[in-house]
């Protein structure tokens, strides 16, 4: 049988799961993926948690030593989410150990109502970082005004960073700026280089059904014609400042004192809509030095029919300049488009937090009551109610 997922890694795309959860884990899914799809890293987010949580009984226990300890809803959304993603680093660690350090990372975001605050959010990725305490480890911060810096000062501390919630060309290039100072500052700091990693989380799908909508609300023939084709143009153009970037003399002088480069990873790759390929997100971003993180469901189905080229992206450059001229020429605003799915996206993932927060809050109720102790999560629940019925 055609061994599709190597032909992929083997044409310079590392294979990660956009998925975790503790039934993954305690069943030894995670490690059968390592072991036989070819993975070799994992990403995270405040969605995958809440579903997560939301699902599993896997957590009770815990879940029980948090209410009878009495600790607050934050922490133990904390020590919940790092329990798993140390647990998943360990399960990674031979493809970190296989790759010198490059793969085999897992990701946890830092809390995303935080993705306006510079300094809250490099207290946080502190925090994280000594608190699952490996290697292996990427935080999660997003690629806001406010995230730039913090990208710089975490990397400047040594941490290892991944940069979420990219969607435009300008923010990718500031966030590769941001890389490289945090590189400079750390190796000033007497930091060792060739232990810091970091990917920079450029999203695609979403592209897609921003414009496609954008695109059926023109109603023309050749509106029409450019359904599903900006979120290809979009990050094959992401790659075509990579290549320049890190071809410069700035960054040499990194390499050369044991950098590893910021890897574009393309994210949200699921197809959103039933008419597009389903793997068509990885099969045409196929280039040396990236990452394809995917669900699972999308890793199966390129096992099964994905086709893999050996570069189907740095040939197509003036392509994908050719796609923005023809979007513009029928009025989408690209610029518009990416302010829009920056915003929406940390909207989200602070919704997916706030509901992450309100599961593990009923949670904890729950298994305060079945100790006998109410938990400070429980008391937290009867003052909530007494303001929301003082302000009915």
């Amino acid at each position: 049988m055609t061994d599709r997922l190597g032909e992929l890694s083997a044409a310079g795309v590392a294979i990660w799961l956009d998925d975790l959860s503790r039934t993954r884990l305690s069943s030894g899914g995670l490690d059968q993926l390592r072991r036989e799809r070819h993975l070799v890293g994992v990403t995270t987010n405040p969605t995958i948690f809440a579903k997560a949580l939301s699902d599993a009984d896997e957590y009770n226990w815990q879940l029980k030593d948090l209410a009878i300890r009495g600790v607050d809803v934050e922490e133990a959304v904390r020590m919940l989410t790092t329990y798993d993603v140390r647990w998943a680093c360990d399960v990674m660690r031979p493809a970190y150990d296989a790759s010198g350090g490059v793969d085999g990372r897992v990701s946890i975001e830092v809390d995303p109502r935080l993705a306006h605050e510079t300094e809250k959010t490099v207290a946080e990725a502190g925090a994280l970082w000594w608190l699952i305490d490996r290697p292996n480890l990427f935080i999660k911060i997003p690629a806001t005004e406010a995230g730039l810096p913090a990208i710089t000062a975490a990397l400047a501390q040594g941490i290892s960073v991944n940069v979420t919630l990219i969607f435009g060309l300008d923010r990718y290039s500031q966030v590769m700026e941001a890389f490289l100072a945090g590189l400079e500052q750390a190796k000033a700091n007497g930091h060792d280089l060739s232990k810091i990693g970091s990917v920079a989380s450029f999203f695609v799908s979403r592209v897609d059904t921003e414009v496609d909508k954008r695109l059926e609300k023109i109603g023309s023939e050749q509106a029409k014609a450019l359904r599903g084709k900006a979120a290809v143009a979009n990050a094959r153009l992401a790659y075509e400042r990579y290549a320049e970037v890190f071809s410069s003399d700035r960054w040499q002088a990194l390499a050369d004192a044991g950098a590893h480069p910021q890897r574009p990873l393309w994210a949200s790759t699921s197809t959103k809509n039933p008419d597009y390929r389903d793997v068509i997100y990885v099969e045409e971003l196929i280039a040396p030095g990236t990452v394809n993180t995917m669900p699972e469901p999308v890793i199966h189905a390129y096992a099964d029919h994905g086709e893999t080229q050996a570069d189907t992206v740095t040939g197509a450059y003036d392509d994908a300049r050719k796609v923005f001229a023809d979007l513009e020429s029928v009025g989408v605003d690209m610029s518009d488009v990416i302010a829009v799915l920056e915003r929406e996206g940390v909207e989200k993932f602070e919704a997916s937090w706030q509901e992450l927060i309100d599961g593990v809050r009923k949670s904890l109720a729950a298994a305060g009551q079945g100790t006998g102790h109410p938990g400070r999560a429980a008391k937290d629940n009867a003052r909530a109610a007494q303001q929301a019925g003082g302000n009915a």
